[in-house]
């Protein structure tokens, strides 16, 4: 029987280059822990984008052909970005980032320690830290996908199945293909967001949200 987390409920890797991330795992949050090792061994930096004035980019990145990076970006990688993306102009692009093809990377982004999908959409004042983005996901303006406790304890995903420990201190989300969060969103640690799902502006969540589901109120801890 498979478990209501596996990757295939949440992703379709046939939206990544980098599907070998989700292999031999039993959740997805497991890829996170993998990414580092991931750059190390298989990155062959290289720019083939189109820089817009001067972006700072760092020899320890790969972008590929057709994506363009405005001035005012920075990527210090290791990253590995796709093709045909925008990387826009104040957009931090921090270590260990894996970006598809297609992608939005916005104004006054920043992203850490993440694997976003092909055509994911985060473009406007978003922190993605140790988080996966499924394709075609977006985030709203001044989403934040929280990624550390208060109490900096070991994340749990918590949910109707059951309490699951992470073994991780730092997990934000996952972020199932096609979902929508609204503006002004906070996303709790060790949330998972179903393929498709929409929550409204301004809404606090943490736990499994289900797939196609709406969540229209602020959530009640």
């Amino acid at each position: 029987m498979s478990s209501p987390f596996s990757t295939s409920n949440y992703l379709d890797l046939e939206h990544t280059t980098h599907r070998t991330l989700f292999e031999n795992i039993t959740y997805p949050w497991e890829a996170l822990k993998q990414i580092g090792s991931y750059l190390q061994f298989r990155l062959k930096p290289a720019i083939h984008a189109r820089l817009i004035g001067k972006p700072f980019v760092s020899g320890a990145v790969f972008v590929g052909r057709g994506t363009v990076i405005e001035q005012g970006a920075m990527i210090k990688g290791p990253a590995w970005i796709g093709e045909n993306c925008e990387i826009r102009a104040g957009c931090y692009i921090r270590e260990n980032v894996i970006v598809g093809n297609g992608v939005v990377l916005g104004n006054s982004c920043e992203f850490k320690n993440c694997i976003i999908f092909d055509e994911a959409q985060i473009p406007h004042f978003n922190y993605v830290g140790d988080s996966i983005l499924g394709y075609k996901a977006h985030l709203g303006a001044g989403v934040i996908l929280s990624n550390v406790k208060l109490d900096k304890t070991e994340i749990a995903v918590v949910s109707d199945h059951g309490v699951i420990p992470t073994g991780l201190r730092k997990f934000g989300a996952i972020i199932g293909d096609r979902a929508e969060i609204g503006c002004n969103s906070v996303i709790s640690p060790g949330s998972i967001i179903g393929r498709g799902t929409v929550l409204y502006p301004g809404t606090q969540w943490r736990g499994v949200a289900p797939a196609e589901s709406i969540v229209k109120h602020r959530q009640t801890f």
